[in-house]
């Protein structure tokens, strides 16, 4: 079986590639298309010829999807971003169908059912609908924060050398054990509906914002404020919690943070 698995260049589509092939299946790892409105590269027209699954990883959080304002932190345009998503998934749905592509994979974000009506989540709630609407059956993988996305999450939310995090409770998450869940469903049955993946720990997001910039070469002070946004959305206090069914990974944030490549304060 062919798996295709369409990543924005980030280490989460490397990973996803990888457990695939370690499951035994021919993978290719292509580029997200950069113009929403453009046609498909040809690599990844040629990537999908034959491809009986698609993962599409293009579209998550991150300071990319606004503009950074050293006095308002990260300013999103949610229409623009909408449009965006909608035009690069749309065309990846299509191309797929095209090709014969049996399941399409797609990452979203734990709470995107709650809080889909504001910033990134508006968008992110548009690619879920595309995908239940395209006719080819579906696994929506969501998952909360990768330990990885503090730093981006904390760039967002810098205003003025400050960082201001609200406090909601969160249960990041290692980027390897969701992309092994990834690669596990891309492999599976479709389940035509969403499963749900967190970390074993949970925090409040600013404390977790707060221990992630915890090193000699950090400037930056964090503090808490409930009506600071988060990638443009106002958060309560749950919003960004799994239900009950999620899979709970067993990598905590002391055994990623141990294992990580130590920073390099000598710039």
């Amino acid at each position: 079986m062919k798996v295709v698995v369409v990543d924005g260049g980030g280490l989460m589509g490397v990973e996803t590639a990888l457990c695939v092939r370690d499951h035994g299946h021919e993978v290719a790892l292509v580029q997200a298309p950069g113009d929403p409105h453009a046609p498909l590269s040809d690599e990844v027209a040629e990537a999908l010829r034959g491809c009986s699954v698609l993962v599409d990883l293009a579209h998550q959080p991150s300071v990319d999807i606004g503009t950074l304002a050293e006095d308002h932190g990260l300013v999103v345009d949610e229409a623009a971003l909408v449009d965006s998503w909608a035009g690069s998934t749309g065309a990846l749905l299509r191309a797929g169908a095209a090709a014969g592509v049996r399941h399409h994979v797609c990452l979203s974000v734990v709470g995107v059912d709650r809080i889909g009506r504001e910033g990134v989540f508006r968008a992110l709630r548009n690619r879920e609908a595309m995908a239940r609407r395209s006719g080819i059956p579906y696994s929506i993988l969501r998952a909360t924060q990768t330990f990885d996305a503090a730093e981006d999450i904390a760039t967002a939310a810098t205003e003025d050398w400050i960082v201001w995090v609200p406090p909601a409770e969160v249960r990041p998450v290692s980027l390897t054990d969701v992309a092994t869940l990834l690669a596990h469903t891309a492999v599976t049955r479709p389940v035509n509906g969403v499963r749900e993946i967190a970390g074993p720990e949970q925090f409040r997001l600013d404390a977790f914002v707060r221990t992630a910039l915890l090193t000699e070469a950090e400037y930056r002070q964090v503090r808490t404020d409930a009506l600071s946004p988060f990638y443009g959305a106002r958060l309560r206090p749950r919003d960004l919690l799994p239900g009950p069914d999620a899979f709970i990974a067993r990598t905590t944030y002391r055994e990623w943070f141990t294992g990580r490549p130590a920073p390099d304060t000598t710039s």
